[in-house]
């Protein structure tokens, strides 16, 4: 730990290892072991469920997970799409929704849970709809993104949806590279050794 002094440390405070920073990153909210916990509620309107959202990729954010890292964008679409779910099938007049999203670091995985008041109206088993359908796609994409998902009664009215993510590692600057993605200055010099053959 950098002591508190307000003086710059010493050449042999740092080989101490005084300066060093800690193996897995830490944001907000993370705690030492890599866990971390968001829960709020949010009203149950259009708005609040892009709150929802939004406030989930803030949290991540903090946790080191950036905007456009693949984890913080699979985790929005996630909230995005239970969130919206929350609103137009579990709806009771004068009830807030529930947004859950935890981070297990250790098992590289993030839960979320979203509940509502209605226990009448419970998921489907997830079928894509026709083409020319606007809406119905939400589970199917929850299905697809998700490692897990399924739903819970809760106490002592309502339901939980859940979904199980991977995740990978938090990275300082919280923008992860996604695999395989080519650097502009590389892609250019392939280009231009292609075009000379």
């Amino acid at each position: 730990m950098v002591p508190m002094t307000g003086k710059r440390m010493t050449a042999a405070e740092k080989a101490d290892g005084l300066g060093a920073a800690p193996s897995v990153p830490r944001g907000f909210g993370l705690s030492a072991n890599g866990y971390g916990s968001l829960s709020r509620q949010f009203p149950s309107t259009p708005e609040g469920a892009q709150q929802a959202r939004h406030a989930a990729v803030r949290q991540l954010g903090y946790w080191g997970f950036g905007p456009m890292a693949d984890a913080s964008c699979t985790v929005a679409l996630v909230v995005a799409e239970l969130a919206a779910n929350a609103v137009r099938h579990g709806r009771l007049r004068g009830r807030n929704f529930e947004v859950r999203v935890d981070y297990e670091g250790p098992a590289s995985r993030f839960r979320i849970e979203v509940s509502d008041a209605r226990l009448g109206r419970t998921p489907e088993e997830p079928v894509l709809p026709p083409g020319d359908r606007e809406s119905g796609r939400g589970l199917f994409l929850v299905e697809c993104l998700a490692t897990r998902w399924g739903w819970e009664p809760r106490n002592p009215i309502g339901k939980t949806v859940w979904a199980e993510v991977a995740a990978g590692r938090p990275e300082e600057g919280g923008v992860r590279p996604r695999e395989g993605a080519v650097r502009p200055r590389e892609g250019a010099a392939r280009s231009r050794d292609a075009s000379a053959e």
